[in-house]
């Protein structure tokens, strides 16, 4: 008896290939300031401007990639590792500091500080 395979036989791991892995970077914490954009840049391009309230998710190869989220004013670098089929998060937060807001009283400007998380779920 001759048995003919017309399917491939599927593993977990080959599964996972054919899911692409993603990044998604998200602004919708309450601790935001919920003023001034956010720029994101992956691997070097340019990505999306974030406002108070919205989420990029961005389809990338598996493989060590870098993620840069910038208020014009403060910079983080964050480099990580994606495995086929991943999905990583990070929050990204426009926030205050300490004295933010008597400098915005008496000079009408003051600096917004940065904080990027990495989700895991």
């Amino acid at each position: 008896m001759t048995v003919v395979l017309t399917e491939p036989i599927v593993g977990e791991r080959d599964t996972l290939a054919l899911f692409p892995a993603t990044v998604t970077v998200t602004r919708t914490s309450e601790d935001d300031f919920k003023s001034r954009q956010l720029i994101v840049w992956l691997d070097g391009m340019r990505t999306a401007t974030l406002l108070w309230g919205d989420s990029i998710t961005i389809d990338v190869d598996p493989g060590p990639h870098r993620v840069r989220i910038s208020n014009t004013l403060v910079w983080k670098t964050i480099e990580f590792q994606v495995e086929p089929g991943q999905q990583v998060f990070f929050e990204a937060i426009n926030r205050i500091g300490v004295g933010t807001i008597t400098m915005m009283m008496l000079l009408g400007v003051a600096p917004l500080y940065l904080t990027v998380r990495r989700m895991d779920l």
